[in-house]
């Protein structure tokens, strides 16, 4: 009776690191966007800065205002899917270490 018991608790823990893992990769998976969005904005201005010598700035700037208010936008959104992202990350990873502390018999299984 015990053994299943003991059994069942370990069954529960080892889905509650499963959950974990997988909002980990879903924090991991965010990042990667963020990564992406912010790599986006930096492509545009090596691109403008590159063709910098085909227009003047003065005569284009109502094009170029709204681009880099929007390329702003853009870092600040990527700048913050990477900061939340690595936070999320840390606190599962924390999360994780806790349960192998107190469960040492299944501190084996994972690294």
């Amino acid at each position: 009776m015990k053994l299943e018991k003991k059994e069942g608790i370990d069954d529960v823990i080892f889905g509650e690191i499963q959950l974990l893992l997988a909002e980990k990769r879903t924090a991991l998976s965010s990042m990667r966007t963020g990564i992406a969005i912010f790599a986006l904005p930096l492509s545009v201005l090596s691109v403008l800065v590159a063709t910098s010598k085909y227009y003047d700035a003065l005569k284009v700037l109502h094009f170029l205002l709204p681009l880099l208010a929007l390329n702003a936008v853009l870092v600040a959104l990527g700048a913050y899917l990477i900061i939340h992202s690595i936070l999320r990350i840390r606190h599962y990873d924390r999360h994780i270490q806790e349960l192998k502390r107190q469960h040492s018999a299944i501190a084996e299984f994972i690294e």
